[in-house]
């Protein structure tokens, strides 16, 4: 048995630290030498993982474009294509920028446009005869007569502005994803024509890589990469991906594509001053969100957290009042 003065000897001192040290030395020596190497593993699971991902995007990709094409061939169905001719709704009903706002939602050929201008005849009365059914058969007398006409007339008007309200929203929808996706895709664009490919084989590569990033992006690439091969004009090539688009910065990129070929210029140099651009407007965009946070968050923090932070402040005041006055 060991006895205070043993412990306090500076024998056993010397002793407990050069046992500390010579475990701590075993223990720095040894354990990474038993230790696996772990970033290896790790980066070899990310490589297959990404692998894995850009096999399952590319395949949806795939998929996406046969429905393209299949849906560039598709024909109009006879039903709605007699009734839309017979009456002439496609001059009444469409114009000029309507076929524009089709494609720009990913619609493209003749049947969105028949379908578009029939869903814009067929839904009201649709709607009207849902609303009547509703008003007078369902709620009964409940309602006054002029609330229970009012009601379907309503409802009929929004059904014929609803084919205008989904395509808008398709149409943000679709250019929230290509602009988010955008800047990405011109930095690939110009690794790849920096590399030595040229403007079609970018357009092919990038579109297969920014896949897993944005779909519809993809497909607008691979359909300017088509049309840069069989089109008389390259500069209608760029400029039909500007109008499908509808987006300032695929706009200018598209510009300073047609000026650098028109001039002889470096396509790699436009690429990457339009690359920082974008990439600039996509950080300002940011900054103008985060800097319009703190008015959007006023009304909730009045609604919502002052009223609660009352309450909590004011609550022993008042019970203590009213303890007083009890």
């Amino acid at each position: 048995m060991l006895d205070l003065s043993d412990i306090a000897s500076s024998q056993f001192v010397v002793a407990a630290l050069a046992m500390i040290a010579v475990t701590g030395t075993l223990f720095t020596l040894v354990v990474p030498l038993l230790e696996r190497d772990g970033l290896k593993s790790r980066m070899k699971s990310v490589a297959l993982e990404r692998e894995k991902l850009r096999a399952k995007e590319r395949a949806r990709i795939a998929t996406e474009k046969t429905d393209a094409r299949a849906s560039l061939r598709q024909q109009p169905k006879e039903h709605v294509k007699h009734l839309v001719d017979r009456f002439n709704l496609r001059a009444m009903l469409a114009d000029g920028t309507t076929q524009e706002k089709l494609r720009m939602a990913g619609y493209r050929g003749t049947a969105p446009l028949y379908t578009f201008v029939f869903m814009r005849v067929v839904m009201p009365v649709v709607l009207l005869l849902v609303s009547l059914f509703y008003s007078y058969v369902i709620l009964g007398d409940s309602l006054p007569a002029i609330t229970k006409f009012a009601i379907p007339l309503v409802v009929a008007g929004l059904g014929f502005f609803a084919p205008n309200i989904y395509i808008q929203n398709k149409i943000s929808k679709r250019q929230l994803s290509i602009k988010r996706a955008w800047p990405d895709a011109l930095d690939l664009m110009l690794i790849c024509v920096e590399s030595g490919m040229s403007i079609e084989a970018a357009f092919q590569r990038v579109a297969e890589e920014i896949g897993s990033q944005s779909i519809p992006l993809a497909e607008e690439l691979t359909l300017t990469n088509a049309e840069l091969s069989y089109l008389g004009e390259r500069r209608q090539a760029y400029e039909n991906l500007a109008k499908r688009t509808g987006i300032d910065g695929v706009k200018n990129v598209m510009m300073a594509l047609i000026q650098a070929e028109r001039y002889g210029t470096p396509i790699g140099h436009a690429i990457r001053v339009m690359s920082d651009d974008n990439r600039e407007q996509r950080m300002q965009e940011a900054e103008k969100k985060a800097a319009s946070l703190p008015p959007k968050l006023t009304v909730p923090m009045i609604v919502f957290f002052l009223p609660v932070l009352f309450f909590i402040i004011m609550s022993p005041a008042v019970m203590q009042i009213m303890d007083s006055f009890s």
